[in-house]
């Protein structure tokens, strides 16, 4: 049990680090933010994938998934909070 959260705390800090990198701009989020960023972006990332497979099932999804998902609820994120402004 404690391989699988510390398991998902990395997946998480992986991802939401990747996403943070692709999405231009300064992010000031911390650390824990970035491992939840990751961690909510792995099951955007399951459910987007499970629109276009049809599968209806609600899991994590991979890598690409996940850092994909990552990088929409990032935009989402800086968007409802305001917290990035590009070119400002």
């Amino acid at each position: 049990m404690i391989g699988t959260i510390i398991g998902w705390i990395v997946f998480g800090l992986i991802a939401g680090f990747i996403a943070r990198a692709v999405v231009p701009g300064k992010d000031d989020i911390g650390i824990v933010r970035t491992i939840v960023l990751g961690i909510v972006g792995s099951f955007v990332g399951g459910l987007v994938a499970s629109l276009f497979t049809g599968f209806s099932s609600f899991q994590p999804a991979s890598w690409i998934g996940s850092i994909i998902g990552a990088i929409i609820v990032l935009v989402i994120y800086n968007k409802v909070t305001g917290r990035k402004q590009v070119g400002r």
